[in-house]
Formats: structure tokens, sequence, C-alpha cells
């Protein structure tokens, strides 16, 4: 689910400023017009100001696009089994924001992928939230030898962005130095028939998988895992 609070007030403020901008340059055209030179002069530099201020507001809000809110143990996903054949399951991922993908994936375990965002302490005053991007899905062979034999399966779960917080921090390090860390996290369990299993992320920590409920616990304690 996007950050609506975050990207409203980003995406707000760039109109606004956009506005401003028009206005300025509309009185700087008035003041041109009457021959007021320096005045012209002047709100052309503030109609700059502004569309610089919308310009970075709105690359800003486009940034954090795909990215979620990171609470305590947040929920991030809720994971579905369903076995297909030998080593071949549907995936349904449930997000918390109501959306779902299913998915097929091959091996004996299922593993989910995500980013991760903290900020500097002084954005945290600001009241700059953690965030989080699962990445995708990918299934795992518990056998070594399979795993670099048998085809890998992986289905990206981001929205595809041409601006992206996480590889702009590495392309300008020097432009995001209000970002304090940017990490990767995964967890994976057994791929088992008619499994059940919720995904969580704490603001200090990695993904966490558990089994939803006795009877997946049960299967996966039946696999040997």
């Amino acid at each position: 689910m996007p950050l609506t609070p975050f990207l409203t007030a980003a995406f707000a403020f760039a109109a606004v400023c956009a506005l401003l901008a028009l206005v300025q340059l509309a009185r700087a055209r008035r003041c041109w017009r009457m021959r007021r030179r320096f005045a012209a002069g002047w709100r052309l530099a503030w109609s700059l100001v502004f569309l610089l201020l919308g310009l970075l507001a709105g690359l800003g809000g486009g940034a954090v696009v795909g990215y979620r809110r990171l609470t305590a143990q947040a929920p991030v996903a809720e994971v579905r089994t369903r076995a297909l054949g030998a080593q071949h399951y549907a995936v349904t991922i449930r997000f918390p924001d109501g959306t779902a993908r299913e998915v097929e994936l091959a091996g004996d375990e299922w593993q989910l992928d995500a980013r991760v965002i903290r900020w500097d302490p002084r954005a945290v005053v600001l009241g700059a939230p953690p965030l989080y991007r699962l990445e995708r899905i990918s299934g795992r062979y518990r056998d070594v030898a399979q795993e670099r034999s048998e085809p890998r399966s992986a289905v990206a779960l981001a929205p595809s962005s041409a601006l992206d917080l996480w590889s702009a921090r590495r392309r300008l390090p020097g432009w995001f130095a209000w970002v304090d860390a940017d990490y990767g996290s995964a967890a994976y369990l057994p791929l088992v028939d008619g499994g059940v299993f919720t995904v969580t992320l704490a603001a200090t920590g990695g993904l966490v998988a558990r089994p939803a409920d006795a009877p997946t616990r049960q299967k996966i304690e039946a696999a040997a895992w």
C-alpha cells in the first residue's frame, strides 16, 4: 500500500509550489510589460524558486512510491501454498492493503525478499517513517546440487519505476545523507500443501516468517524441516 499521508503531503506541496510559480510568472510578465524590470526579475526569481521546490517535492514523493510504512512487527504479507506436483507449488501472497498475487514456484522452500530504508534521526524527528518494499518471492531447493542444476523460479513483487530511492542513494550518496541505513532482508520456510504463513518485519530487524496455524506447523514438523 502506498504511503498515503506522506505522498499526499508531498504531491500537494508540489502542486501548491507549481501554482505559486505560475502566479509569480504571470506577475513577472505583467511587471515586464509595465517596464518594471527589477520587479519582473524579482518575480521571475521567486517563480524559479517555487518551481524548484515543487520539483524536489514531486521527485521525493515519486522516489518512495511502492514503499510501505514500517512499524514494530508490522505484518507485511500472508503466504499460502498449494501443491501442484512434485516440488511444484502455487503460492498466493496477500498484502496488508488487501491485494494479492498468485505465482508458481519450484523447489522445497519459498523465500520472500524485501528492501528496508531507515532514516537519519533528524528525519525521524520530522516524522519520516521507516520504509520497506517487498522485492520478490522465489523458490529454493533444499539440496545444493539441485539448487545449482534445476531451473530457478523467482517473481518480482515490486512495481517497476524509473525513480527509486534505493538506486538513487547508491548513485548519488552525497544527496541522501538523511538516509541512515538501507539493507536487504529475506525469510524462507518450507513449501507444504495447504500451508498458511505470516511474514512480519520489525522496525529494528528483518523479515520473520512463521506458520499461521497449527496444521501448517505440524506439516513443517512432518517435513523434518
